[in-house]
């Protein structure tokens, strides 16, 4: 599986494909030479030079990168969420399951954007699994309650001033959204209609002439694919409010305690991205850095997670993630055939 955007920017992860057995215990991952396994040292040195050769050469401060960039440049496209420095070029080879190469600095913890969403699509998997969503093709609409934001400042206004003005906001209210899958929003298929956390479905980026983003017609859930970080975050808020717990939690206590990842990684929203859930304040997070965010982890455990998904979501005996989930986020999209559940196929 490989992801969307440039994940080389950040770790450059290759997973060997193979019948052996062998899981890397918690910060203790087995190296072997390259002869041990049977690999031409000389052809894997070169691979390694060519990635250090080819990193980014986008600005390392992910703010400037960010202004310097078309997402800078698109309408509200001011970040709302943590972005970090980047580090040197790095990546780890993996290959029968043993580390054959590294470079860099694998234990550095970075930002690495669109990553995020296959950590996205597992939540929504498990939460299948779990019988939290009966069926990923049911309407997300009735799972929905209304959504009260946690706005500190709007709270202390005068109710008398605000009297046409909701309190709570509904994700799948209209008459288009209320006609949306669980499926669509997996497959970047929704066309969902709104604003999120100040990013309107409109201004990622846009197409055509300006004077038409706000009213040009809907396309039928399922029909167009576009690739939209409004939409994905509106599936993170809807899985949030099915766990009733923050996503990172679920990450945490099911995939990545399991697989014996660090305790470095970092899953956040944005700056005004918490709503109230049983009486708690919780942040929905973000599912890739457009708007900084996101998923920001180290290249050990970004491979620790590739090769839960090469092992088709097993780890040393225990399917962590049901093998169907991993093969349903490898069936092509309709409307675009190279992309399955949050992941390039």
């Amino acid at each position: 599986m490989k992801k969307s955007l440039l994940l080389t920017v950040f770790y450059f992860t290759i997973l060997g494909l193979s019948s052996q057995t062998y899981f890397p215990e918690k910060n203790n991952w087995l190296t072997k030479t390259p002869s041990e396994l049977g690999l031409n040292e000389t052809l894997l040195s070169q691979a390694i030079e060519f990635a250090k050769t080819h990193e980014s050469n986008q600005n390392p401060n992910l703010k400037i990168a960010h202004y310097e960039s078309a997402f800078g440049r698109e309408p509200f496209g001011y970040p709302v969420g943590p972005m970090k420095l980047r580090g040197p070029a790095t990546g780890l080879i993996i290959y029968k399951g043993y580390v054959v190469g590294q470079w860099g600095e694998p234990e550095r913890v970075d930002l690495t954007f669109s990553v995020a969403k296959s950590f996205l699509s597992t939540t929504a998997g498990l939460a299948v699994a779990e019988g939290l969503i009966k069926d990923e093709k049911d309407l997300v609409y009735p799972y929905m309650a209304p959504i009260y934001p946690y706005d500190p400042v709007h709270s202390m206004m005068n109710k008398a001033d605000h009297l046409y003005e909701e309190d709570v906001f509904d994700l799948f209210g209209t008459e288009h959204n209320r006609k949306i899958r669980w499926d669509d929003l997996l497959r970047q298929t929704s066309d969902w209609e709104g604003s999120l956390w100040g990013k309107p479905d409109w201004a990622d980026r846009p197409t055509g002439e300006a004077n038409q983003w706000r009213t040009r017609p809907r396309n039928a859930p399922g029909s167009v694919y576009e690739y939209n970080d409004t939409r994905v975050n509106v599936l993170a808020l809807a899985l949030l409010n099915v766990w009733r717990k923050p996503l990172p939690v679920i990450i945490k206590e099911k995939i990545m305690d399991p697989i014996g990842a660090s305790d470095t990684w970092r899953w956040t929203g944005y700056e005004n991205s918490f709503v109230i859930l049983d009486g708690q304040i919780m942040q929905s997070i973000s599912g890739g850095s457009h708007w900084g965010g996101g998923m920001m982890l180290s290249a050990w455990d970004q491979a620790r997670f590739g090769y839960l998904t090469l092992r088709n979501g097993n780890w040393d005996g225990t399917q962590l993630i049901p093998e169907s989930w991993i093969e349903k986020s490898r069936t092509p999209t309709p409307a675009q055939p190279d992309y399955g559940l949050m992941n390039y196929s």
